[in-house]
This record gives structure tokens, sequence and C-alpha cells, in this order.
């Protein structure tokens, strides 16, 4: 190599040692001035400071607050639109043809009613029991069950030992008292005379006891070839035949129930009301009874002024008027008494009430535009077929029939009909 060479040689190195350790430091510096700037940008992301953070939440919390009530607004304003829309306007003539019946809202002086389950039964004062008095047998019967009978009616024919003796006796007795009676007072002497007559009536009076009738006890004191032993009983009242509970041939002890003869055409109602009830009734206070769909009115009879150690209710009893035969004995039903009279009560009938959407009550009223729009109510105490409401003014016109008509009508045009 030529010195020439030697030394170009050697300044290029040179140079290109100058220039990478030129590169290394740039790049050095440039290291650092980026870790400075992540260590700076680091810093800055630890988040505002406490004056920025309450305005930056301050400012969320009106922005919400803002969005929120921009919403209600709007919510408000749809209701109002709802509110303006939820009605129906009929001509008469659509009033006439759904049967809707307006009336006004005014005061009335009602009665609130009190509620006593109850049974029917049969009344007792127009109730007898068919039974021998001595032990016997059933020979015969002559009436069934349901079966209507009239007052002297043969119902069943029975045969008893004890009977046989006792008509024997009368038998006697009219034979002595007939001879006596001929041979007069002063042939036979008193004292013969009043024993004839005595031993007669006390025989003929037995056998009535015994539950023979006066026609019966005439055949056997004639010896009308009667049999002796055997006796029919018959109806001591018109009425019907509620039980039987009896076969022919079965021996009878005296007091055993043959048949239960009762005029339904009146019944009992015995209602049963709580112990804490003071409800204060008088004979001839009017109750209502329910038994299913029927109705009918009953009257107060009697009331009981003891409890019933066992359910804890005192018993009113009530006359029912049976003619029509809709009510029977054993039918369980609901007895609902005239309470205190209230005064000046806003009440509409129960066919007047509705459910809105959302469950609430509410009748429908007249506007002043002549159209039909919801009105929600609360309800108050239940007056018989009244009920008692609140939330709505005297004086106003109100649907009191026809109202699931005009739900419907409301319901067609895409409304809200609860009137929010």
């Amino acid at each position: 190599m030529s010195p020439s060479t030697k030394v170009l040689t050697a300044v290029s190195m040179f140079a290109l040692l100058t220039t990478c350790a030129g590169t290394s430091a740039n790049a050095s510096q440039t290291h650092d001035h980026h870790e400075e700037a992540d260590n700076h940008s680091h810093a800055i992301d630890v988040g505002p400071s406490a004056e920025q953070h309450d305005d930056k939440h301050a400012y969320r919390h009106e922005d919400a607050h803002n969005r929120d009530e921009h919403d209600e607004h709007d919510e408000h304003d749809e209701h109002d639109e709802h509110n303006e829309s939820a009605e129906v306007i009929l001509t008469k003539a659509q009033l006439a043809l759904a049967d809707i019946h307006l009336e006004t809202l005014v005061p009335m002086n009602l009665s609130e009613e009190v509620y006593a389950p109850g049974e029917i039964k049969v009344n007792g004062y127009r109730s007898y029991i068919i039974s021998p008095r001595v032990s016997s047998v059933v020979t015969a019967r002559h009436a069934g069950l349901g079966e209507k009978v009239r007052q002297g009616q043969p119902l069943v024919t029975l045969f008893s030992e004890e009977m046989v003796g006792a008509q024997s006796e009368l038998q006697r007795a009219v034979a002595e008292w007939q001879r006596v009676s001929k041979l007069g007072q002063r042939a036979v002497g008193e004292k013969r005379f009043i024993e004839a007559r005595t031993v007669y009536n006390a025989t003929n009076r037995r056998l009535q006891a015994l539950g023979l009738s006066a026609t019966t006890i005439a055949r056997i004191e004639k010896n009308d070839d009667y049999p002796l032993g055997e006796y029919t009983l018959t109806a001591q009242t018109d009425g019907l035949i509620m039980t039987d509970d009896f076969n022919q041939g079965q021996r009878i002890e005296p007091g055993q129930p043959l048949m239960l003869l009762s005029d339904e055409a009146h019944l009992w109602v015995e209602a049963r009301l709580s112990a804490q009830n003071d409800l204060h009734l008088q004979p001839g206070d009017a109750a209502s009874v329910m038994v299913g769909n029927m109705s009918a009115t009953a009257i107060v009879t009697q009331e009981s002024h003891t409890i019933d150690p066992v359910s804890r209710t005192r018993i009113v009893r009530l006359d029912l008027d049976n003619s029509r035969h809709r009510f029977h004995s054993g039918m369980f039903a609901d007895i609902y008494f005239k309470g205190p009279i209230t005064e000046g009560v806003l009440a509409v009938p129960q066919s007047a009430l509705m459910r809105g959407t959302d469950g609430d009550w509410q009748i429908f009223v007249l506007d002043d535009d002549g159209g039909l729009i919801p009105k929600e109510v609360t309800l108050g105490p239940k007056f018989s077929e009244w009920q008692a409401i609140n939330g709505v003014q005297e004086g106003i016109s109100y649907v009191s029939r026809g109202a699931f008509f005009v739900a419907s009508e409301i319901a067609k045009g895409g409304f809200d009909p609860h009137n929010h």
C-alpha cells in the first residue's frame, strides 16, 4: 500500500467512527427525551385535581339531571296528549243502542251492610215428627218422600202388642160406661157411675196420647171389626214429607222418627253473627238472603242472647217466605243485614265501576266537551248494591250502566283509558 492510500484509509475510518458516535449520542438523547416525555405523560394521567374532579362531576350530574328532566317533560307531554285523547263521544242514538245510562252523582243516605253466614232450615213451628209412642212394627206405608199431604191423611200403619191391651181396655170401658149411663146414677149409685165415666175417659185419652186419631178411636169404641193392636199414624198438618228413613217390617222404638212433615212455604234462616259484632236487631227488621244466584228478603223473628262456645257466634233467626219453593232445608246462605245509616255518601252502582289497565278502579264521567273520559276513584264502604267512592266531586254526570262498552270504545281508538 502506498503512503497516500494509508492516509486516505485512516481519514475514512476516523470519519466513520465520528459519525457512529454522533448517531449513538443522538439516539441516547432521543431515548432520554422520550422517557422524560413518557414520565410527564404518566404524571398527567394520574388524574385531575380535586377542583377539576368536582367541576367535572357537577357537569355530568347537571347533564344527567337535564336529560332526566327532559325525558320527564317528554313523558308528561305524552301523558297530557293521552289524557286529551282518552275519551269517546257518543250520540244519543249510540247511547240508547248500547244501553248506556248517565246519572248525576249526588250524596245519599245509605246503610252499610253487615255480612253473616247462615243456613236454611225447616220451620220448627210448622213441622211435625211422625213417630210411634210405643214399640211397634211397620206394616205398611201410605206416603213417600217429597209427597205433599193434607192434615188427617194416613201416613204409616204399625202393629204393637202394647196397643192391643190399650185398645181392649177402651172397649171394656166403653161397654161399662154405656151400661151405667143407660141405667142412670140413681140405679147404679154415684160411686159406680163416676168410676165408669172416669175409666172410659182415661182409656180414651190414653189412645189419643199413643197417637191414634179420633176417627180410629171411634171405630175401636164401636167394635167395628177393627184389628186390635194395629194403628195408623196420620198427618197432623199440611206439608211435605221431608224425610222417611224406615222400611216396612222394621221394629221402631218409641220416639224414633219415621217421617218429618214440614210446611216449606215458610222456612227458617239461621244467621251466625260474630260475637264481637254489636249490631242491634229488632223483630221485623229485613235482611237479604243470597243462595247462589237466588236472592230473597227474610224477616228477623228471634235473636239468641247466648254465644256458641265452639263457633263464638250468636244466632239470629229469620223467617223466609218460600211460597215459590225455590229454597230448601240444608242450603248454605249469605245473609246481609242493614247497619246504621250513613248520611251524605257519594256512591255508584257496581255496574259503574271498571278496572283500569293497572288494576285501579275507575268510572266514566262526562266532560265539558260532551265526551266520556275515565276518572280514577278509590273505594269506600259497600252499601248493598251501592259502592262508596272517593276522588270525584258531587254533581258530575257518570255512566251508571254500560261502562264496559265505553271502555271498549276507548280501547278501539288506541287510547289509554286509565286517565293518568
